[in-house]
């Protein structure tokens, strides 16, 4: 699978999908809206099946690729900070709803998921989907490797001066839990807050295939189910777990 990531503006990202190349192109969280933007945020929503949702059907429809965009969702009362994961033919595979809020700006604007792992087949790969400070959890990326996910995509809207999360963290991540992970970040800047872009591929081995400086680009790397199986047969981190040792330190 050819992954890109693209790191800019909703406003190019047909644009950036239509000359990718990729399989699959990944942006980045609350791209459709902006994420720092308060009480628009509720105005903003839409359902996981609303007009947003057809526009980018539409778009993998006539470009042939899939995405992975960050949206507000509203269901109901609530308002959840949710991805959305679509294949080429522009069917909805998986919704996934942040669980981990990060500070006022979450949590005074969306309520929690409830669904650690959310997963969808895409071209023979199992995609699992978090959203920016849920990766930030080791439990959240083991949970995932643990249930079969490959690709772990990871919508952010990291901010300065948060580097280290997508330069060392986000690595580890995929090292630790033997999977490949594309992090796809904003570079734009809203209200007090500069986001430092840093968007990169990352290889089970901790190599970072790929990755975007501080402003605009879109990024490419190959994600291979030959490479992830002879990752883990050197980095054996899963078969050699003793989840007896761990009791109790999920409490």
């Amino acid at each position: 699978m050819r992954v890109a990531v693209h790191q800019g503006p909703f406003a190019e990202l047909p644009g950036a999908v239509a000359a990718s190349g990729a399989d699959l192109v990944v942006a980045a969280e609350m791209i459709t809206t902006g994420y720092h933007i308060g009480a628009r945020t509720r105005e903003l929503a839409e359902p996981a099946d609303g007009p947003t949702a057809a526009r980018m059907s539409a778009l993998a429809r006539e470009t042939g690729v899939a995405l992975a965009y960050g949206y507000p969702e509203s269901a109901g009362e609530d308002v959840f900070n949710s991805v959305q994961l679509i294949d080429s033919t522009g069917r909805r595979l998986a919704n996934y709803r942040k669980t981990h809020l990060f500070g006022e700006i979450d949590k005074n604007w969306f309520a929690p998921g409830e669904e650690a792992v959310v997963q969808a087949d895409l071209d023979g790969v199992r995609i699992g989907l978090l959203i920016c400070y849920d990766v930030e959890f080791p439990e959240m990326v083991r949970a995932h490797a643990l249930a079969g996910t490959e690709l772990l995509v990871v919508p952010t809207a990291l901010m300065s001066p948060y580097e280290l999360v997508a330069d060392t963290l986000v690595p580890a991540r995929a090292y630790e839990s033997q999977l490949f992970l594309a992090y796809a970040n904003r570079c734009d800047a809203e209200r007090e807050l500069t986001y430092c872009g840093r968007s990169c591929v990352v290889a089970p081995t901790g190599e970072v295939l790929a990755r975007a400086g501080a402003g605009p680009g879109l990024i490419h790397a190959d994600v291979t189910r030959d490479a992830l199986a002879a990752s883990r047969l050197e980095n054996t981190h899963l078969a050699d777990r003793r989840p007896e040792l761990y009791r109790g330190t999920t409490a």
